[in-house]
């Protein structure tokens, strides 16, 4: 499975960024998908998953509220809409997938290349 991120760029303060992932090799359907982020100087961290069969969506405590995880299986692709974005989102994302049915995701199987996001005035 090959996963392609893209979407980061340079946000303000209360500005939103929309992620996306294409994956190729595997249908999503089959797979847990999910959004990580890594920022400067701290480790890689769980952001939000979405369950491959009820489509429901988890996330972490930090951006309940201001981000949407979503996933389009026509084009087998998912989503990160992010609002309200603050200063401590800067990090680059990683796209993730798992064929562990796990909210959390505790085990990785596949990750894309990272996208930075840079929330600053």
């Amino acid at each position: 499975v090959q996963l392609q991120a893209s979407g980061g760029g340079l946000a303000q303060p209360g500005g939103s960024l929309r992620l996306s992932c294409a994956a190729s090799g595997r249908t999503i359907s089959s797979l847990v998908m999910g959004w990580f982020r890594q920022a400067p100087g701290k480790e890689r961290e769980f952001v939000a998953s979405i369950n491959r069969i009820s489509g429901s969506a988890f996330y972490v405590d930090s951006v309940k509220g201001r981000f949407t995880i979503s996933r389009d299986s026509n084009e087998n692709s998912v989503y990160l809409q992010m609002n309200s974005l603050k200063s401590e989102d800067t990090a680059v994302y990683y796209c993730a997938a798992s064929r562990r049915n796990s909210a959390t995701m505790p085990v990785v199987d596949y990750w894309g290349q990272g996208t930075l996001v840079t929330v600053s005035s």
